[in-house]
């Protein structure tokens, strides 16, 4: 069984006092944390040493002052560990603005903690790195703002903004219902209700301006289904056929930008999935990573895209 650190459990303790309806006897602590009477009564007393108001009654047991407040960030070296891990993931991101507030989550927990968990906090920061090349091989850059879209989500408000299409650098006024908002490894998109298009459909928010909360609240034309949102906008999109080589099939479905809706092994080797997808240039650069590890069998059109990149490529090469 793990034996919690002494500082660890007393944390805990607190928050029982504070959360619990009832006082709680010595006997009740004592088997909650498995540990002997005696140890309750020292944490007791290391409570009072740094002005923890708790109460007692003969009758009833422990308590802690009614109105008092402790902070409410109080963790385990393993709950550290995990918002460790979490904050060196947004940190590796390639947007500005969320490395920045992950930076600022970082040290307004330091701030609080003791000082035995703030050295233990800061050998993880040292010591972890999640996703490297993106950590350490790219410029950050405005990722849009993603706290004023989240902000009008759970608020059920329309958002207004100015969209620059990146196929015809068009700007255009656009008003939206947003239902979600999805982070695609280096850039934020909010999914919504076209207005303008009366139709669900993908904004990236770096290509987002001038964006508005309004006061209108809206209400979903249909149930929200995460999954269905994501997926959904290449349901219609054009039917492809893939040769993947075993060698690559765990990263190929692992960023997959849409959904394998048939598949089936050709051999011992090659698996031959379908997909739907809307964007055929941009899967075509997509499935370029895998080189020859991927094969094109449908549509005519995909190939074709793919034989006009390479040869742009060799003519480069000159």
């Amino acid at each position: 069984m793990y034996r919690l650190k002494s500082s660890e459990r007393r944390m805990k303790l607190i928050l029982m006092l504070q959360d619990s309806k009832k006082k709680l006897t010595v006997d009740e602590l004592a088997d909650t944390f498995g540990v002997s009477r005696r140890t309750i009564f020292r944490d007791f007393n290391t409570l009072s040493e740094i002005n923890v108001p708790v109460t007692w009654d003969q009758y009833s047991g422990y308590g802690i002052m009614d109105g008092y407040k402790v902070p409410p960030i109080m963790f385990t070296s393993k709950e550290l560990a995990t918002i460790m891990v979490g904050l060196s993931f947004v940190k590796s991101q390639v947007d500005k603005m969320l490395v920045e507030d992950a930076k600022g989550v970082e040290l307004k927990i330091k701030n609080i903690l003791p000082a035995e968990l703030r050295d233990y906090m800061d050998s993880i920061d040292d010591r972890t790195v999640v996703d490297p090349f993106l950590h350490f091989g790219h410029e950050k850059k405005e990722g849009g703002n993603w706290y004023l879209v989240t902000s009008a989500i759970s608020q059920k408000k329309s958002l207004e903004f100015f969209y620059k299409s990146k196929r015809e650098e068009e700007v255009t006024h656009r008003k939206i219902d947003p239902y979600l908002l999805v982070f695609y490894r280096d850039h934020w998109n909010v999914i919504g209700f076209s207005h303008k298009r009366e139709a669900i459909r993908n904004f990236v928010l770096d290509r987002m301006s001038d964006v508005k909360i309004l006061e209108e609240n809206f209400y979903p034309k249909m149930k929200i289904d995460t999954e269905a949102l994501i997926f959904g906008s290449n349901e219609s999109g054009q039917k492809i056929e893939l040769l993947v080589d075993n060698s690559v099939d765990r990263a190929f479905r692992a960023n997959l930008p849409t959904k394998i809706f048939k598949e089936n092994r050709v051999n011992s080797e090659i698996i031959k999935v379908s997909i739907r997808f809307q964007n055929l240039e941009y899967l075509n650069e997509w499935l370029l990573q895998f080189g020859d590890k991927i094969e094109i069998i449908y549509p005519d059109e995909l190939k074709n895209l793919r034989k006009n990149l390479l040869n742009k490529m060799l003519m480069n090469l000159d």
